[in-house]
């Protein structure tokens, strides 16, 4: 016997061992690469990759990300583009900086500095590559094709160059005024106690938490002669008069050099009538303080601008002779939506504060070491950390008379993300790239970008653009980049920049090849010296590690160095992705840099994802266990099932998903083993037939019958549309008709063509349309392969592997190296796919009325009614009617017009659509819509209105109801409505038994193992007359369809197998039949 072309598939599969054989075959064939091979010459789509941190094993978040990587360049690469994808590992930062100090078990800056940066910075390189196995190994797993070997690493000397060259870039600039871009300068800054460095502010926005902190309001004592000034010595005489503050923050208290009010804002002094005191603030808060007239008495009132510069007695005992300091200052940031109407300013903690103190010519004071605790500038909490003084703060002042209020507010509060530490906003001094002048420019290059979905670009990231502030790019830290700058140490204003290992030899007078290291302990101790003796040290911080993530597109091929042509004749980048954290973090920094040094956007088209959630919405924790491992997943259940389920989700429209064990299972009932099962009918049918393309010659498809014609059209307008879709990166738009297409396929065409490919010695006729049959679903499962190759790459391979090798030897080696499919406008016959979208809607109301009222669609009906006024609606029908006769089990298909012989309708309003322009003349719409009846609707399905009660209703604007006439059942669907008659014949009920017998006889063999070639023999025997008669009747029927040409009753034995057939037991035998 001959080996058949095309092996039948197992019994059963295991999908994860499955994908494992493919990438043993990806190996073996070195897919990846040679797939790139084969594309050099062609376009360049260039794509960079997001270095992710090497400080842990992949989440849900990464592989998402790491999925639609992998799609939109896989695509791109059947599409002729040779795409190179390299991988990248940000190695720099807080996040291998805390592993380091776990493993040397330190705790802090200070213990750093004190035992060592170098040991502390060697132990940082020797932890970087702690998970990189973990990484390729799951990433691999999930099917993506990157380039580890070729990976870049941030803390390699070529890119730390680089970043160097692009660092003493926007040294050299200058802004429209001529002040530098690059500047350093003390500033109100978010800053980490923990891990003692500033952060930028897009960092300190990513972990807010909701917290309780204590809000006061304290007594300020005005000095006698500004009491005086105001005229209160003579209003009232030897009274106190405070001044009334607000704050949230108690611990800055002692740092307190000022007061503010807003110039415009009225402002009452009162006089207490239990204390007597005098209180100062503003008119619109007086009722906040004092809830009854009685306890009060206003001695004046004044605008603010006119109690500036009144003095005031310092609150607490520290830095009494600062110049200038506690006085009353105006500015417009003070409002009266809350507090008192009077700021307290402690200039090291406050941009407002430090903003209006500057300019009055206050000099800030911060008694705060590194690790916010205070210190001996302010004695009695020396050594506390700054909120952990507040308790002590509030009791001092309570005990010294000057606390009038003491409550709590819940606010949202930023916490370190690495730490999980409240971060402290205080004056640094730091190093910044002026953004700020650049905004109308990084707008203007951001309207360049295809954003996906657009409104993040033009809404969320737009805006973020609009308000961009000054960049801090330096942090008080130690394993990073350097900045590369060396400072006079006589001049603190002489300073040197240096764009490249070489400029640094030459200045400091080493041979070149000297310099082999970039980090801090390599050069810190480098001293520069001057042939007229000026002595240069380099400044102590590093760079934060996102001016290294933006740099990417030049320090990965360490622009301009090495591959210069190549990296100007490729910029921007074709694509980009990563999630919607990075609208204020990568994809930010990749603008600013790429604007400031080549006026462009880094990247043309940019793909959003939302984030990956735990099922209860919470947030994916390790701690919590609150989601499923991803290893055990793909070992499980699959890569290819867990990126359609990705995919085929909100997060590519950048909202978020809930991960769901229950929804990933269903994507493979619904997507994956529907895909395969179309695979095995192929396989199964196509063996015992030993079909092959290459001698069975088919009718050219347009001679080929309605349902090949139809998948074929349909194939192909999805091939038409995902090359358009992707063209666009709307993988929102593909996905979706990706899975709507397997529902096609396996749901509507295999389904309705299943007796096509069994040809059980029929003549010439029954062959052509068999020969048909096989040659469509070949082309369709062959050609969908390749379209749905980048998002099911193990699948699609297998389906070629097993469908094209064995029938082309000199086809790719793999489908990932084919071209992809391109339509061919000439099988597209878009009115055959409406005429079968009509049968579909007509057949899915059909099954609706069966399921409703318990009808099997095993059991025959007479007719189906499709009632529309819309005639060509009628006429696709019509043109249909068989297809809709069989798949609905009915003997006839017919059309009407009018719906009034088959229902009457009842209207009501939608009181939804109409709520909201309609308003209270709803009650009297709806009575006239209770007398409404076929002729208004008809009315409203031609697209017209009526007006009631002053009102323009159309169709969208009232609810039907249908009730059927006696007899029937009946369904709607817009425009068209679907009457099934379900009144049962005995001629009906008869076929109905015999069908039901056909399936239990389909089921056994199924159960038996029996090939679908094999002949079977079975006896049959019934008390039920009813039954039994129509099985007598419908024997020759019943024998054909299960290939049982020895199909008889008789008398049954104890071993046969009982049926309930419609509520009648029938006992059986079967067996296969040896004879044959």
């Amino acid at each position: 016997m001959n080996t058949p072309l095309f092996a039948k598939l197992p019994a059963n599969v295991s999908f994860p061992a499955l994908e494992q054989g493919i990438l043993t075959l990806w190996r073996e064939l070195d897919a990846f690469r040679e797939s790139n091979r084969r594309r050099t010459g062609g376009p360049e789509f260039v794509f960079y990759d997001g270095p992710p941190f090497a400080t842990g094993t992949p989440h849900y978040g990464h592989l998402l990300a790491g999925t639609i990587k992998d799609i939109v360049p896989r695509f791109w690469s059947m599409r002729g583009h040779h795409v190179e994808r390299r991988f990248g590992w940000d190695c720099h930062g807080l996040p291998i900086e805390n592993l380091a100090q776990k493993a040397l078990g330190w705790s802090g800056a200070a213990e750093i500095r004190e035992k060592g940066v170098d040991v502390f910075n060697e132990q940082c390189r020797a932890m970087v590559q702690t998970y990189v196995g973990e990484w390729r190994r799951t990433v691999e797993r999930m099917g993506r094709w990157v380039d580890f070997d070729n990976d870049y690493k941030t803390m390699d000397p070529q890119f730390m160059e680089s970043v160097w060259w692009v660092f003493k870039q926007l040294w050299e600039q200058r802004d429209a005024q001529g002040r530098p871009r690059i500047y350093k300068a003390h500033r109100i800054m978010p800053y980490d106690p923990v891990l003692s460095t500033p952060l930028s502010n897009f960092e300190a926005g990513n972990n807010y938490k909701d917290v309780q902190d204590p809000a006061i309001t304290i007594k300020f004592r005005l000095h006698e002669g500004a009491a005086a000034k105001l005229g209160l010595d003579r209003r009232a005489p030897g009274a106190l008069v405070y001044a009334l503050a607000w704050t949230t923050t108690p611990w800055t208290l002692p740092a307190n050099l000022g007061l503010c009010v807003g110039p415009d804002i009225s402002y009452v002094a009162v006089r207490e009538t239990t204390s007597g005191e005098v209180h100062l603030l503003a008119a619109d808060r007086l009722a906040a303080y004092a809830k009854k007239p009685e306890q009060y008495e206003e001695l004046l009132r004044v605008v603010g601008k006119d109690l500036v510069g009144l003095d005031y007695v310092p609150l607490l005992p520290y830095f009494r002779d600062t110049e200038r300091g506690f006085n009353i200052l105006a500015d417009a940031f003070v409002t009266t939506g809350d507090g008192t109407g009077i700021v307290h300013l402690a200039p090291a903690y406050g941009e407002d504060d430090y903003r209006v103190c500057q300019a009055a010519g206050i000099k800030l004071v911060d008694p705060l070491d590194n690790e916010c605790r205070f210190t001996a500038a302010v004695a009695e909490y020396a050594g506390q950390f700054c909120k952990d003084a507040d308790k002590a703060i509030i009791k001092r002042l309570k005990d010294e008379g000057k606390l009038l209020v003491q409550s709590t507010i819940v606010h949202s509060y930023p916490f370190g993300e690495r730490s999980e530490a409240p971060l402290i906003f205080r004056a640094i001094e730091a190093w910044y790239v002026r953004v700020e002048d650049l905004r109308e420019r990084l707008l203007a290059n951001n309207a360049q970008i295809r954003w996906v979905p657009e409104a993040i670009g033009a809404n969320r990231f737009g805006n973020w653009l609009r308000e961009a502030k000054d960049w801090n790019i330096s942090r008080n830290r130690f394993w990073g980049s350097c900045l590369p700058i060396w400072v006079n140490v006589a001049d603190k204003n002489d300073m040197k920049c240096f764009g490249s290992i070489a400029e640094l030899e030459t200045a400091a007078g080493l041979k070149p090849g000297t310099v082999t290291d970039l980090h801090k302990h390599t050069l810190d101790g480098l001293i520069i010296t001057t042939p007229d003796g000026r002595t240069y040290q380099r400044t102590p911080e590093v760079l934060d590690c996102w001016f290294e993530s933006g740099a990417m597109p030049y320090a990965q091929n360490h622009y301009p160095f090495e591959n210069k042509a190549a990296v100007e004749a490729n910029f921007p980048a074709n694509f980009i992705a990563e999630g919607l954290d990075q609208t204020r973090g990568w994809f930010y920094t990749l603008l600013v840099l790429s604007t400031a040094l080549f006026d462009k956007p880094a990247f043309r088209n940019v793909v959003v994802n939302g984030l990956v959630l735990a099922e209860d919405g919470q947030k994916m924790s390790k701690s919590k266990k609150n989601y499923p491992d991803p290893n055990l997943i793909l070992d499980q259940i699959g890569a290819d099932a867990l990126r359609a389920y990705l995919i085929d989700s909100p997060v590519v429209r950048a909202d978020p998903l809930r991960f769901s064990e229950t929804g990933l299972k269903e994507i493979v009932r619904t997507v994956v083993l529907p895909y395969w099962n179309a695979l095995s009918f192929f396989t199964t049918y196509a063996s015992v037939d030993g079909y092959d393309p290459r001698t069975w010659i088919a009718l050219a498809p347009a001679q080929r019958p309605e349902a090949d014609r139809w998948i074929l059209s349909v194939m192909q307008s999805l091939v038409r549309d995902v090359n358009t879709e992707m063209e666009a990166y709307r993988l929102y738009n593909v996905v979706p008709r990706l899975v709507a297409f397997i529902d096609d396929l396996t749901n509507w065409y295999i389904r309705s063509s299943r007796s096509r490919f069994w040809n059980s010695g029929g003549g010439d006729a029954a062959r052509a349309d068999q020969n048909a049959a096989y040659a469509t679903l070949y082309a369709v499962l062959t050609t969908f392969a390749k379209v749905l190759a980048p998002f099911m790459p193990f699948l699609t391979e297998e389906v070629y592997q097993r469908l094209v090798r064995p029938v082309d030897a000199a086809a790719p080696a793999s489908v990932h190296w084919c071209d992809y499919p391109r339509p061919e406008a000439a099988l597209i016959d878009e009115g055959l796919e409406a005429r079968v979208a009509v049968a579909r809607r007509v057949v899915g109301l059909g099954l609706k009325l069966r399921n409703d009222q318990k009808l099997k669609v095993r059991q025959p009906l007479a007719t189906v009614t499709v009632i529309s006024r819309d005639a060509a609606l009628r006429a696709a029908v019509t043109a249909s009617a068989a297809l809709i006769a069989d798949e609905l089990n009915v003997r006839s298909v017919a059309t009407e017009a009018d719906e009034a012989a088959f229902c009457s309708i009842a209207v009501k309003p939608n009181f939804a659509a109409l709520r909201a322009r309609a308003g209270a003349k709803l009650k009297e719409i709806g009575a006239v819509l209770a007398g409404w009846g076929v002729a208004e609707i008809a009315t409203l399905e031609q697209g017209r209105h009526v007006e009631v009660a002053g009102v323009q209703l159309a169709l969208a604007d009232v609810l039907l109801t249908r009730t059927p006439t006696a007899g029937g059942a009946i369904a709607s669907d817009g425009a068209m409505t679907v009457a099934l008659d379900t009144a049962l014949t005995q001629a009906l009920k008869d076929e109905g038994h015999a069908r039901e017998f056909i399936s239990v006889l389909q089921q056994a063999r199924k159960a038996a193992g029996l090939d679908v070639s094999d002949r079977i023999a079975v006896t049959w025997s019934t008390d039920h007359a009813e039954v039994g008669k129509a099985l007598t009747e419908y024997g020759a029927y019943i024998s054909g369809e299960v290939l049982a040409p020895g199909f008889q009753p008789g008398a049954h034995a104890e071993d046969w197998t009982s049926a309930d057939i419609n509520g009648a037991v029938v006992r059986y035998r079967l067996v296969k039949d040896e004879r044959l």
